[in-house]
C-alpha cells in the first residue's frame, strides 16, 4: 500500500511539473494567404501559469471588397486595400487552460495599409494603431498538441502616419473594427 501511495505521489509530482514549464505556441491565419498575405505568430504560456498565454504576430493581406464595403462611406467606390504590415502584441486568458476551450484576451497593433483607388494614379499609404478585445474558442480534437482557435474581436483604431487620400479622394478610416479569424496552431 505505501508502494502504491508513493507511486501515485510521483506521477501527480511529474504531471505538475510538466504543466510548470514554459510553453512555445506557433500560429498562422491560412485565410491571410488565400488573402494574398500571411499571418504568422509565436504564443508564450509562462512557468507556472495555467491560464496566461501572451505573444507577438506578424500579418498582411489584402482586404476582399466585403471588409471595405462595411464602412458605408467606402462601399462601391472601387477602393484596393492592403494591410501591407501589421505587428501585434496579445494577451489572453483561458478559462480551462490555454489552448484548450474558451478564452478572452486583448490585442495591441501598428498596422500600415497601402490603398489604391480605381481610375485614380498611384497609391497611398497610412498607419494606424490598433487596440482591441477579442474572444473565441480553442479546439484541440488530437492526442498531439494542434490546435484550431476561433476568434472575434472589436476594436478601437486611430490613423497615426500618412495619407488616407487619392487625388481629392477620402479613403473613409472607421474608427471601430469587428475582425475575426481562424487560427492554426500548434504547441512545441
Amino acid at each position: 500500500m505505501l508502494i502504491t501511495l508513493s507511486n501515485i505521489t510521483v506521477f501527480a509530482q511529474q504531471g505538475k511539473e510538466q504543466t510548470n514549464k514554459t510553453e512555445l505556441s506557433i500560429e498562422i491565419d491560412p485565410a491571410t494567404f488565400a488573402l494574398n498575405g500571411f499571418a504568422f505568430h509565436l504564443r508564450i504560456k509562462p512557468k507556472n501559469s495555467e491560464h496566461l498565454l501572451v505573444g507577438l504576430g506578424t500579418y498582411a493581406m489584402d482586404f476582399p471588397s466585403v471588409l471595405i464595403d462595411l464602412n458605408s462611406t467606402n462601399k462601391d467606390k472601387g477602393w484596393d486595400v492592403r494591410l501591407n504590415q501589421g505587428y501585434g502584441l496579445f494577451g489572453e486568458y483561458h478559462f480551462s487552460e490555454v489552448n484548450k476551450k474558451w478564452y478572452v484576451g486583448a490585442q495591441v497593433a501598428v498596422q500600415e495599409f497601402k490603398i489604391q483607388k480605381d481610375f485614380f494614379e498611384g497609391e497611398s499609404k497610412y498607419s494606424n494603431i490598433l487596440l482591441m478585445g477579442l474572444g473565441g474558442y480553442t479546439l484541440q480534437p488530437f492526442d498531439f498538441p494542434l490546435y484550431f482557435k476561433f476568434w472575434g474581436g472589436v476594436g478601437y483604431t486611430g490613423k497615426i502616419a500618412g495619407e488616407n487620400f487619392i487625388g481629392n479622394a477620402e479613403y473613409d478610416i472607421s474608427p471601430i473594427l469587428i475582425f475575426g479569424a481562424l487560427h492554426i496552431g500548434y504547441t512545441l
